[in-house]
């Protein structure tokens, strides 16, 4: 297969809201560069870029997905990415491989939460936004493009613009180079004259009003009324997309192929070339593309099955070939690569190598995604993708006794795949814990865990782990363990004081006088005791911050053993309990510390919430240039756990929180009884 250079190869990565069209708009650039010899849809599975079973089965994009095509000598890779909130990671994988970042909005639904999301994730690169779904009776694409331009500014820009009569769409009017084009059944286009009704003066005034903020030589042209050339129309519009102060506008229908050809057209007419973009800092190093530059190149993704992973692999500078030897800046290992593929979804062509510019597929690499593969003379790093943070958790449980080995070798495939899980030992409660972005995140996760690694899994809501304590320094506690039973028989005397200290971990001292316990037996009773504080006296948590003092005690000249006193420090543990010894022994309950980003209008309502969870309000502060608000609290984590479906909620998806332990205070005495009796069914 023919090698591109970086001159000739534009990387586009699809975001936008779910179901605004992206997987369909791909599947119909596809087609009509002749790259399929069908169109897919979604609805029946037999798209592309949704090639995973899960997306089969549910319709919808949930991972970053890879395809290609080859259009007047030039190869344009698109790279798909889910816009479901809860796979986010894939947006994220997705928009730091692309060049230029294309925004779907449907026509139907206009701009929404997903449609924001897109474009502050897309940052500083490149964006064009794609009117979508032209076919629906409802568009209107004049309101539509108010509210991007009452979103995202001025600098959006029309340069194609649809036409209907009587409703329904007859051609599309390309403004910068003046000319109309209608589309046959098959999405066939030819050209029209321009419908009298299209206001073109003032179409072509945005574009050169947006044009004219590149330069102050276009600026200066733009005051005195001099109409821009074509070619300056363009290196304008290249300039603006670079800089990020112009956003061009283009429309589609995927279903009938109305406007793909002239996307096509325009995507590789106005979208920067990898040879233009802005360079990449990796530390003191800029990568800017070039193939005669030592080879620095970066995993932005992981796929992993059963039979090994595929690792998704931008050629940030020089040249990867197969065979070649790699050093990777991560680990500071060497590692030979294989064999490299570009891939169509899931289809891999085999290919020799690839320039800068372009992304190529490599297999059973032991990178991970966010790794640099170097030139051992150029040792650099690429930014890594910073995904969000798994913020709903959910126990693990093994269906089948024996399946433990193949849920930690498969969870371990899925998270080298899909880093916004994680999957962890609670070392309070013993769960397997995992983590991700909302319920359908991790419902997918576990049912690929089943369906690639044969371990099937039940989810739980996580035990919160308490913890106890006592409040209150003690008397002398007696623990006398004497038992005769032919023999030797068994005896053990102990006096110890409790009391609260500050170590999470039990502090044990002796001052025992005149051998009344021999200090052999010592260790036996601070053992005892290191047993008893696993599982503590009101619920059977760990105990903490108690250090207790043997201070008393006698012994048996033959029956006394190590069994015996240890099991007398553990009877006057269990006496902490009485109330005549004045513990008040206490249930500690964890609490994080929270921090909110919302809407304006909605802290009102999030701050009635967290009331309601027990929470403390500590502050509020404002996002700078956003309409957005950070408010800090402290809440107990056992009220959180479905808090990401909240936010979701009452934010509409714009909202995002983080929660992190921060200490354990007393729980409540109105909950006591309740956590105590969850505990013991538990048991």
């Amino acid at each position: 297969m023919k090698q591109f250079s970086a001159d000739k190869i534009k990387n586009i990565a699809l975001a936008g809201h779910s179901g605004s069209g992206k997987t369909s708009f791909a599947e119909a650039l596809l087609f009509k560069a002749k790259m399929t010899d069908r169109l897919g849809k979604v609805s029946d599975g037999n798209t592309v870029c949704d090639f995973d079973a899960e997306e089969i089965k549910r319709k919808t994009s949930l991972s970053t997905a890879l395809a290609y095509y080859e259009y007047k000598d030039l190869k344009i890779n698109i790279i798909d990415t889910p816009g479901l909130f809860g796979f986010a990671g894939g947006l994220a994988e997705g928009i730091s491989a692309g060049g230029s970042i294309l925004i779907t909005v449907s026509a139907k639904d206009g701009v929404k939460v997903g449609t924001e999301k897109a474009f502050e994730a897309a940052g500083t690169k490149p964006k064009m936004f794609v009117i979508t779904n032209l076919d629906d009776p409802n568009t209107n694409f004049d309101k539509i493009i108010t509210q991007l331009k009452d979103t995202f500014g001025n600098g959006v820009a029309p340069i194609c613009v649809p036409h209907f009569t009587g409703g329904k769409l007859d051609c599309i009017v390309n403004i910068p180079e003046n000319c109309a084009f209608a589309f046959d059944a098959k999405g066939v286009s030819s050209q029209v004259d321009i419908p009298s009704d299209i206001d073109m003066d003032g179409y072509v005034s945005a574009i050169s009003e947006a044009v004219a903020e590149t330069s102050e030589e276009y600026m200066e042209k733009f005051f005195e009324g001099e109409p821009f050339t074509p070619e300056e129309m363009l290196k304008g519009m290249h300039k603006g997309l670079l800089s990020g102060s112009v956003i061009p506008v283009i429309c589609v229908s995927s279903t009938t192929l109305a406007g793909i050809e002239t996307a096509l057209h325009m995507i590789s007419t106005y979208l920067p070339f990898s040879a233009d973009q802005n360079p990449i800092e990796a530390g003191d190093v800029k990568l800017d593309y070039k193939e005669n530059a030592p080879l620095a190149a970066f995993v932005f993704k992981t796929c992993a099955d059963p039979f090994g992973k595929l690792s998704y692999i931008k050629v940030m500078s020089g040249k990867l070939t197969s065979g070649s030897d790699v050093v990777n800046s991560t680990t500071g290992e060497t590692e030979k690569i294989g064999k490299l593929y570009v891939v169509q979804g899931k289809k891999q062509i085999e290919v020799t190598g690839a320039n800068a510019g372009d992304i190529v597929v490599a297999t059973k690499l032991s990178a991970n995604t966010c790794d640099t593969l170097c030139d051992a003379s150029r040792v650099v790093a690429c930014p890594a993708v910073k995904y969000p943070r798994g913020c709903f958790s959910m126990a693990v449980k093994a269906k089948s006794q024996g399946d433990e080995g193949k849920i930690g070798s498969g969870m371990q495939r899925l998270l080298e795949e899909d880093p916004t899980l994680s999957y962890v030992l609670d070392k309070t409660t013993k769960e397997m814990v995992l983590s991700g972005l909302g319920e359908l995140h991790l419902d997918v996760a576990v049912s690929k865990l089943k369906s690639k690694f044969g371990a099937d899994v039940t989810l739980s809501v996580p035990k919160v782990a308490y913890k106890e304590t006592i409040r209150k320094k003690t008397e002398p506690i007696e623990g006398k363990h004497k038992k005769q039973s032919g023999g030797h028989g068994q005896f053990g005397h102990v006096k110890i004081i409790f009391e609260p200290c500050e170590s999470d971990e039990l502090v044990f001292e002796e001052q025992v006088f005149g051998g009344a316990v021999p200090k052999n037996f010592f260790p036996a009773v601070e053992k005892g005791l290191q047993e008893s504080v696993k599982k503590g006296i009101l619920a059977g948590c760990p105990v903490v911050k108690i250090k207790a003092t043997l201070v008393d005690g006698s012994y048996h000249p033959v029956d006394s053993s190590e069994m015996a006193f240890k099991t007398a420090a553990s009877l006057a543990f269990k006496q902490l309990k009485d109330p005549k010894f004045n513990a008040q022994p206490v249930l500690l309950e964890p609490i994080g510390s929270l921090s909110v980003i919302v809407p304006n209008d909605c802290t009102g309502d999030i701050m009635g919430d967290l009331n309601k969870r027990r929470g403390k309000v500590l502050g509020m502060n404002p996002i700078d240039g956003k309409p957005m608000t950070e408010v800090l609290a402290e809440v107990p984590i056992r009220e959180m756990h479905d808090y990401t479906m909240l936010i979701r909620q009452v934010t509409m998806g714009r909202g995002s929180f983080a929660l992190d332990f921060l200490r354990y205070d007393p729980l409540p005495s109105m909950l006591l009884d309740e956590v105590i009796a969850s505990m013991e069914t538990e048991e």
